[in-house]
């Protein structure tokens, strides 16, 4: 069965993660998405670490179920082709700073022309104007300005330090991709084509905040400030490694106690109630549960966790990822084998449906892989398009 976005068409012009993540994720929900690629190499992405036969794992991680085409968008005659690809579109996507649109020829109000009813959606740094609007705009430079890299300090070593992957761009990837479908839905009821617009500032602060600013949500006097989040989102050790151990309700707490053999104390008054919440009280828990931790293995707490309900994980790597059982047994990692790039992995799309079933889209397309395919969907003679690549417009 098709995609629930099945018959949706979108034109693709983002590059590295933010947007083309984006519409991966539509891909995978059955949408239709041409790329149009920069002449000669490709995307950005393409030309990053982890290449093998043609293929980048940054592209491929962020471009499955996609086709590619590659035009020269600063040639009129390449314009104009892209311009009959948006005719027949739904939506349309950019990453470009502010402006940059607009002097190719592609902002909004040159969309409308041709296509009036079209999804706009375009991804900016800081935001269309304001004091960073100009700035380049990188995952780390978000990170610092909304709160993620104060928030990432190990008491033990009270050194703030950054989220190492790029987690405010995969944050605008999702808020865009969920903007893209709510204005198709809306469109579908009548509101026609609208601009939706994702400041990567904007989302990696809504990411963040749910949790990372609750010290700072409600305002004014009178507030108990009790354990936030971030203060358990440590790692304990152990006599011979770590585990991650989340004791957040108060039965979880006691289970930690009762994890390192401290029955007595888990069983007494300062360790119930609100009393558990007393600075004290904390202290000696956190104190016997440290303590006790150090004196088993990783394997022998990880056991006793689970024995006693308490949510625990050993720290897995990478490689450990593809191995986990729950991992296996939800198929959560797909492995398939290009004629021409060879043997790759991909995750799974999270997102699954009752009625619309996955199907297994497109594997990364090679730079410019499906142009003959789109323009001749459009029209073109073998005979144009030959022309069109003589003239170093399409690649």
């Amino acid at each position: 069965m098709a995609g629930p976005l099945s018959g949706v068409r979108i034109v693709d012009v983002s590059e590295v993660i933010s947007g083309p993540l984006a519409t991966m994720i539509l891909a995978d929900q059955g949408a239709d998405i041409v790329k149009i690629e920069p002449p000669r190499y490709g995307e950005e992405s393409r030309q990053l670490a982890n290449y093998r036969e043609g293929m980048a794992g940054l592209y491929a991680n962020c471009n499955h179920g996609k086709r590619s085409i590659g035009v020269n968008l600063k040639n009129e005659r390449g314009l104009q082709l892209a311009l009959e690809l948006i005719k027949g579109a739904d939506v349309f996507v950019q990453n470009w700073r502010p402006g940059a649109a607009e002097r190719l020829g592609l902002g909004e109000d040159a969309l409308r022309v041709v296509n009036p009813d079209i999804i706009y959606a375009s991804i900016t740094g800081y935001g269309d104007d304001g004091p960073y609007a100009d700035r380049r705009g990188y995952d780390p430079i978000f990170q610092c300005l909304t709160g993620y890299v104060a928030a990432q300090t190990n008491p033990q070593i009270p050194v703030p330090d950054l989220v190492r992957n790029a987690v405010v761009d995969k944050a605008t990837s999702y808020s865009l991709a969920q903007g893209i479908t709510a204005a198709l839905f809306a469109r579908e009821r009548g509101a026609g084509g609208q601009h939706v617009k994702v400041a990567m500032l904007d989302a990696g602060l809504a990411f963040f905040w749910p949790d990372g600013m609750l010290r700072h949500t409600l305002m004014g006097e009178g507030i108990d400030h009790y354990v936030v989040p971030g203060e358990r989102y440590q790692l304990m050790s152990t006599a011979d490694g770590q585990l991650v151990v989340w004791a957040g309700t108060a039965e979880q707490m006691r289970a930690s106690l009762l994890v390192v053999g401290e029955d007595e104390l888990a069983s007494s008054p300062g360790q119930r109630g609100k009393p558990m919440l007393e600075e004290k009280n904390q202290l000696a828990r956190a104190e016997a549960v440290n303590a006790g931790f150090g004196k088993l293995s990783t394997e022998e707490a990880y056991r006793l966790c689970i024995e006693h309900e308490l949510p625990a994980a050993p720290v897995l790597t990478q490689a450990d990822v593809f191995v986990d059982p729950q991992i296996v047994h939800n198929g959560a990692v797909i492995e398939a084998e290009h004629p021409i790039y060879g043997r790759y992995r991909r995750a799974a799309p999270s997102a699954k449906f009752s009625s619309s079933t996955f199907e297994s889209t497109l594997p990364p397309a090679l730079y410019g892989e499906q142009s003959d395919e789109i323009l001749e969907e459009l029209g073109y003679s073998e005979t144009a398009r030959a022309a069109l690549r003589a003239e170093d417009v399409v690649s």
